[in-house]
């Protein structure tokens, strides 16, 4: 349902917000984390598992807290995008992003006219309410609603600046993973080469006066991304973080039994 995007405002004042990811389609695994206190959930349907009405159903259990949805979508899909905004999420993050003509055209589907061409349904849509806030949101989305685009490419990188520079573009986001994978170097994040293509990017939306987002980098620490300057960060998701507390929780056992914490969980 309708509400105003805090996570926006938050950043806008510089503000540091941190997050988590979520790829299991779970509306109880999204309350879980929502109920843990994070800034923002990303759910991830370029990754993750999950359809539109599962969607729906996260975005009605993260409701009851003050934690901000934001939907990474799959591909560049106006129709996507607006779905997904219909439904009633805060903002999008927007893979891949390689020029600024495809950062144009993010903005220009997900605003109303004048200052784009979404598709103009408030009176229906569960954003408003279903049409019980038909007004508000109509003259208020626009604003409210919180853009932010990838850069995870070579290509991207050569076109940061004016990427950086569109006007409606709330965040650049950096793609470290993917970067590294576009470089030729897939999984060497902290390859010179990586880190020059990260810097140029952070330099980029610095020059330009944008938030800057990212994962937690391996081999950095919080504090670490805080200092180069970084608004939002996403670290974990609702997989990993059962993933890990299950690992975490068998190894516990097989050192309070003597066993060896080396083998496999499963034999």
């Amino acid at each position: 349902m309708y509400r105003p995007n805090t996570l926006k405002r938050r950043i806008a004042q510089g503000e540091r917000v941190y997050g988590s990811w979520s790829v299991l389609g779970s509306p109880f695994a999204t309350q879980v984390i929502c109920e843990a206190g994070f800034d923002f959930i990303i759910i991830d349907h370029e990754h993750g598992i999950g359809d539109h009405m599962a969607l729906g159903l996260q975005l009605l259990a993260l409701e009851a807290s003050p934690t901000v949805s934001l939907v990474r979508v799959p591909r560049m899909d106006g129709n996507y995008m607006r779905r997904v905004l219909d439904l009633g999420a805060a903002g999008l993050v927007t893979p891949s992003v390689e020029t600024a003509e495809e950062a144009r055209r993010i903005v220009d589907w997900c605003r109303y006219p004048p200052q784009g061409n979404r598709g103009a349904a408030p009176g229906t849509v569960r954003a408003s309410g279903f049409g019980i806030k038909a007004k508000e949101y109509a003259a208020t989305a626009n604003d409210n609603v919180f853009l932010a685009v990838q850069i995870e490419t070579v290509e991207g990188v050569r076109n940061a600046a004016e990427i950086a520079a569109v006007a409606g573009i709330d965040m650049i986001f950096v793609g470290p993973y993917d970067l590294s994978a576009s470089a030729g170097l897939m999984g060497q994040m902290t390859h010179p080469r990586v880190m020059q293509m990260i810097e140029t990017v952070e330099q980029a939306a610095k020059g330009a006066g944008k938030a800057l987002g990212s994962v937690l980098w391996p081999g950095k620490s919080l504090k670490d991304m805080v200092e180069r300057g970084y608004s939002l960060i996403a670290s974990g998701s609702d997989a990993s973080r059962l993933h890990d507390a299950c690992v975490a929780d068998i190894r516990r056992f097989r050192e309070a039994a003597g066993l060896s914490v080396d083998q496999d969980p499963a034999s």
